[in-house]
Parts: C-alpha cells; structure tokens; sequence
C-alpha cells in the first residue's frame, strides 16, 4: 500500500499504532493523558488497531489505575468501584479535548478491583461495563475488573515456527471445541483454563490434531449462547479462570505442539444493557436504523461498520487476541450476514447501496481492513472466514479486490456429504453426484472441510447417529466420513465427540462422554482417528497441495451402480497416493489405473479390525500390471473395503518415511 502524507501532516498507513508522535495534551493533563493526538486522529479514521493498550483500565503504579473510555455523548462519566461504595460523583473522568474519550487517573484502585462507568447523556444515564476491560466478574454478575495483563510465556519454540507449522503446504487438521462442555468437575461446575488446557494437551495431542478451534472464549452472559453473542470482546471468560489462567492455557498447548484458533464473532452482539447496546445513550457501536442495526436471526444488534471507531474497536479485538494471547488464528462467524444488506430479510426490511446493489460496503471494507492488518502485523497467523454463500474472492487477496482471508469453510461439501451419508446405501447410486459435485467448485477458494459444531445439534443428531442402519453399520459409515474428509483436499475440521462415536448430540450442558474409551465400540474409533490424522500428517501426497488444483485427479467417478469412488493425491515433491472409498457395504474387488510401476503398500484402510472393521485389508505389496487403466499406465488389483476407504502408496516413496 502506498504512503502518503495526508493535508494535516500525518502519514496514512495500515499499521497504525506501534509508534505515535508524543502527546500535544497541556503539561498539567499530561499525567491522565493515554491516547496522543496522533492516537485519536487515527482512532477517528478507523486506523487505530492498538486501542487496548490505550482505552479501558490500566494499573499504574501503586494502588493507581488510568482509565479512559470513548462515551462522545456524555456530560459527565464517573468510575463506580468497589473501594467507593459504587457511588457516582467521587472518582469523575475528564473529557480529552472533542475527542470524545474521558480520561483520568484514580487512587486506591488496582489489579482485581471491580468497576463500572456512570455514562450521563442529554438522553438519560446508564451504567456501563468498560467495553475494553481484560476480565469481567464471573456470570451473572457483570462489572469489569481491572487487570494487568502480566505472564512469562515459554511458548517460543512455537512462535519462533508457527509460520512454517500454518504455511498452507503443511497438515492442518483442527480439533473444534466448546471449554464449558469438553470438561466438567462431578459437580456440573466449570472446569479451569489450568484442568481443560492438560486434558486437550492429552486427549487432543494424541489424536494427533495439528490445532484446536474454541468456540467463542470473550465473556457472554449467558451459556447457552456458546460464547456468540459475546459482551466482552477484550476479555477471556470468567468461567474457568483469570486472564493470566487464559495465557497460561495457550502457552502449555503450544509447548505441546498445538495450535490455538478462537472463534471470532464482530457480526453481531449482545442486547445487554450492560454491555455495549445503547452505549452512551446513542446507538455508538450498533445501528441506530433496525433495518440494519439488528440481527433477524438472533435478535442481537449488528455493528456500524461505517463508522471509523467501531472498525478500530473491531479489528484491535482482533489484534488483541493475537498480540497479547499469542493466539494462532480467527475464525470469523457468520460472514455471510455481514456481506449482505438483505440477509434474512424481506425486501421491505433493507435498503440498496449507493450503487443499488445489496453488498454491504462498509462490512466490505472493514473485513478487507481487519485481514490486511492481521497479514501485516502477525505473520504466519491465518483468518479463517465461515461464509455460507458463492461470495466471489473470499479468500483472495484484497489487492485482487478479495476479501483476504487464509481460509474459508466448505459448507456445501459439509452439508452434500452429511445428506448423502445418511441415506441407506440401497438408494446412494441415485444421489452418487453429492458426491463428486465438489469437484466443480473444490478450488474456487482455499477451503477447510468442516464436520462442525452446528451439526450435531438442535435435534439434528450426532454424526454416527445420522447414519443408517445396525451399530456396527453406523460406526463404519462414520469411520468412511472421517477418512473421506481426510483424503480429499482441504484443511480439516471435526467437532469434539465425533472421535468417541457419541450417540447423543451434543448439549452443552454436559461434559463428552468419556466413559465411552472403556467400551471397544468406541474407543476403536477413536483409534481410527488418531490413526487418520497420523497418516496425513506424515504422507506429503495427502496435504501438500490441499488448497491447489495440482493436488487431485479422479480416477473412478462415475461408478454410481457400485457407490465406488476412487482418486490421487498428489504432492509437491511428486509423491502420490491412490484413494478409494466404497460406500456400500459389499466389498468390491476392483482394479484401479496407477501412474507409476511399482509395488504398492496400503497405508490406511478404515476397516481394519483394530478400529472395529471387518478385517477386508490388503496385506502385504501389491505389484502393479503393466496393463493401461483410467488414462494411466499401470493398474493394480486391489480389495475396497465395505463402507471404508483405503489408501495404497508406492512402495519407493514409503523407503524415507
């Protein structure tokens, strides 16, 4: 991006806030001054993407605390704390110039005192949670406390690599979890950042997942909204521990070779009134119109992300996370409502564009916005965006007029796949093209293949529960999901109790069932996982070229009557790897085109009897005949599992492994 000097003096760049000019405030306000000159003006043109180190509460010094706050239609904004008896009028916040922040210095308040902000307006008075507090009391109770984000990391073996571990040419397979259900104590009580971070480094780790994803960790008030309609976008929930906790949370899954990625929601947010909803008496971060201010689906109100301070308040609590949490990726919820003005709406309910068309330009922008800056200042840190529709772009570069994000979930292939595998496998060969549809389209973005958290709830069944037919049946339609998703390009994720075949969908009242690893039905399962994730992170022809179009060619796609796929993997060092999947369960006995004379291993077959199968393997070498097939120069002879995959690699690239 060019630089270039705008009409005050300043140079507009991107990055925004990592040095600024020394303050112009008067010498006698200097020792309440947070936020220079510079920092206002860049925070009024939505480029100030640091504003957690200036907003908010900050510890001082002895018994002292700064605190500022952005309140532009307030007369008057006081500190209510647990050291004045929450009374307004004795600890009063001066306003910075027209800036709209009140500022100021308080006595006798520190690290874990609680606080709230008395906003009084020409529209009425209200008492506010500080919108950029680091932790907040624990639910229901809902008043910020001060904090200082203080804690010795020892994660810099993984930071110093993290950018080699998420290059895109690497295995990223993702873990999907919810901290509030993973675990719980006897007792039904919250498990610790400290207890969740052992048991995932343990369970996780050994199933050989290259990253977790938590749903959303910013304080919400209430459960059962998993964390998305959040009211504390700078603050890790109170529910398993303090900040430092949180930190410390991160840093044992990176000693232990795990990736963190949050779940991100600036699409929308809570309606608490304690929260940011009404802020200053004036609809400041959300819409004032309904037709745009609030959510049809969620009753939650929607950002202003045409006005310049809610997008720098939106991407530094995207920063924030990266910065001070040292955390590894973004997942942005719901990208799609925020693209467009008419989503879940009826055409009295929206209004055009300037240009008459139904995009959101300023969601647009602020989404091209917050992805340049995270790309800039976090090298190697991915952004991945949950976009349900045929958005053009959505991870292209912004320079090529893309929206910038590393990755986007492949929601079709999710939704294709789960329909085509809950159908008996009598009536499959009529619905053979949910299948291999996504051929079509499999590279029009760089694509994660979610088996996500949305669907295996509200009544819609856990994942081995969609399946047909007897308990054995199910287990191995569930083993040929997973291993289909893993052998089909495209990063990978799969929710939490997939791995143990849960029967019950999941419910976040209440922890996975764990008991289910004493009992062979399952926890063979979850041995076919640790398995799948070991083969694709060691086989480069299964990850290299997940999100390129050098990375897959079908050999067998139109074998409907059979529900017979089979296809190559290719990597980037010229490695290959012949798949087959066969989705009834009949074994099939068939002979499958190979681009190399060789001998071939097979290196992953789902129906092994150690992950519950019916034993139908392919032991020891194949040889390849020197027999033409599919348009390639060899074939081999091969058994395809019932309701499995299996995957066969030459044996001269087996020799290094």
């Amino acid at each position: 991006m060019t630089e270039r000097p705008d009409d005050k003096g300043f140079t507009k760049s991107r990055i925004s806030s990592k040095e600024t000019p020394a303050s112009t405030v008067p010498p006698e306000n200097q020792k309440i001054s947070i936020l220079s000159d510079f920092d206002i003006y860049l925070f009024n043109e939505g480029r100030n993407f640091r504003l957690y180190n200036h907003l908010g509460a900050h510890p001082v010094g002895d018994d002292k605390t700064r605190f500022a706050v952005w309140a532009p239609a307030a007369h008057k904004v006081s500190v209510l704390h647990n050291k004045n008896g929450w009374r307004s009028g004795i600890d009063i916040l001066e306003p910075q110039g027209n800036s709209g922040i009140f500022i100021g210095v308080i006595s006798d308040i520190t690290a874990g005192d609680c606080y709230k902000y008395k906003i009084e307006s020409g529209f009425g008075i209200t008492e506010k949670a500080d919108p950029f507090a680091f932790a907040t009391e624990l639910p229901p109770k809902t008043a910020s406390v001060v904090t200082s984000l203080a804690f010795e990391w020892s994660d810099q073996d993984w930071m110093t690599k993290r950018q080699s571990h998420q290059d895109l040419g690497q295995p990223i397979s993702v873990y999907e979890l919810h901290l509030g259900s993973f675990l719980k104590h006897f007792d039904g009580s919250f498990a610790s950042y400290e207890e969740l971070a052992e048991r995932i480094a343990e369970h996780v780790g050994g199933l050989g997942f290259t990253h977790v994803e938590l749903l959303p960790v910013m304080e919400h008030p209430f459960s059962g909204s998993w964390g998305y309609q959040t009211t504390g976008y700078f603050a890790p929930t109170s529910r398993h521990g303090t900040p430092d906790e949180f930190m410390k949370f991160v840093d044992r899954l990176h000693r232990a070779g795990i990736g963190v990625i949050l779940d991100f929601v600036p699409s929308h947010f809570a309606t608490d009134e304690f929260a940011l909803a009404n802020f200053d008496g004036t609809h400041l971060y959300e819409h004032a119109d309904p037709n745009r201010g609030i959510h049809p689906d969620w009753g939650s109100y929607e950002f202003n992300y045409g006005r310049h301070e809610v997008r720098s308040f939106l991407i530094s609590a995207a920063c924030f996370w990266l910065d001070k949490y040292h955390i590894d990726g973004l997942r942005v919820d719901a990208v799609a409502s925020m693209l467009y003005l008419d989503y879940s709406r009826e055409n009295n309910q929206w209004q055009p564009n300037v240009f008459g068309g139904r995009e959101d330009l300023d969601a647009i922008n602020f989404l091209k916005q917050m992805n340049e800056e995270i790309s800039a200042s976090f090298p190697g840190v991915i952004t991945v965006a949950e976009e349900s529709t045929a958005w053009p772009g959505v991870t292209a570069p912004t320079s090529f007029g893309g929206l910038g994000f590393t990755l986007k979930w492949d929601m079709g292939w999710m939704h294709d796949t789960l329909r085509y595998l809950s159908r008996e496998p009598v009536h499959r060969k009529y619905h053979y093209n949910e299948l291999t549809f996504r051929s079509l389209y499999a590279y029009s973005e760089r694509y994660v293949l979610p088996l996500s958290h949305d669907e295996v709830v509200h009544g819609k069944k856990s994942l081995v529960s969609k399946m047909p037919g007897d308990d054995w049946q199910r287990r191995a339609n569930l083993r040929l999901l997973i291993g289909y998703q893993y052998l089909l390009p495209g990063k990978k994720l799969l929710f939490m109790g997939a791995e143990l075949a849960e029967w019950q969908e999941w419910n976040h009242e209440r922890e996975l069932e764990w008991g289910l690893l004493n009992n062979r039905g399952h926890s063979t399962t979850a041995a076919f996982m640790a398995t799948v994730n070991k083969c694709y992170r060691t086989h480069e022809a299964l990850f290299g070229h997940d999100t390129d179009t050098e990375g897959f060619e079908w050999l067998i796609a139109n074998a409907d009557e059979d529900s017979v796929l089979a296809w190559i993997r290719w990597g980037r060092s010229g490695e290959f790897a012949i798949c087959v999947a066969n989705y009834t369960p009949v074994p099939r006995y068939w002979s499958i085109g190979v681009p190399l004379q060789d001998t071939y291993v097979e290196i992953l077959n789902s129906d092994d009897m150690a992950y519950g199968g019916s034993g139908i393997l392919n032991q020891g070498e194949i040889p390849s005949e020197d027999n033409p097939m599919h348009g390639k120069p060899a074939r081999i002879s091969i058994q395809i599992p019932p309701l499995g995959v299996a995957v066969f690699y030459p044996s001269q690239f087996l020799s290094t492994k």
